[in-house]
């Protein structure tokens, strides 16, 4: 039988940053209350929690690059809200936003959930926001603690 590394979800110990945005603050501050409440409700310390705030989605890779090089943070939660509009604005945020969290993700070698959505209507967001959809916010956060534990896992001999 082969040996398995699964990551686990005990913050305990472990230092977050959250890189949220300010545009459609209306949803991303639930998400952003979903992702400090799942970090807290697994072990993580107030003192061990930062938020750094930036303008917009197309921000958010550029503070995560910032925020991981500083060596301060052993996950980083990505946390704002695009909503579709009339133009093509929402495809190139949404696609850039997506691309450059992944480069600062493999680049950085520091662990970093996507908690970013990207959805058609504001009722589509409000639903993943922390209604019918849960908190996509929590869930990103979660992620992050996981992927932080396997990685941990790997560097383990």
């Amino acid at each position: 039988m082969p040996k398995i590394h699964e990551g686990g979800f005990d913050a305990t110990g472990l230092r977050f940053a959250l890189v949220v945005t300010r545009f459609n603050h209306f949803v991303v501050e639930k998400l952003e209350q979903g992702a400090l409440d799942a970090l807290l409700r697994h072990g993580a310390r107030d003192e061990d929690l930062e938020i750094f705030r930036v303008p917009g989605s197309w921000e958010l890779p550029q503070m995560a690059r910032l925020v991981c090089a500083s060596g301060r943070f052993d996950g980083v939660v990505a946390i704002g809200c695009l909503i579709r509009g009339g133009t093509a604005h929402f495809d190139l945020l949404a696609a850039e936003t997506t691309k450059g969290l992944s480069q600062v993700a493999l680049q950085s070698g520091v662990p970093l959930s996507f908690g970013v959505l990207t959805t058609d209507t504001i009722e589509q967001a409000i639903e993943r926001a922390g209604t019918k959809q849960g908190n996509k916010g929590f869930d990103a956060a979660l992620s992050c603690v996981e992927l932080v534990r396997a990685a941990r896992a790997v560097q383990q001999r």
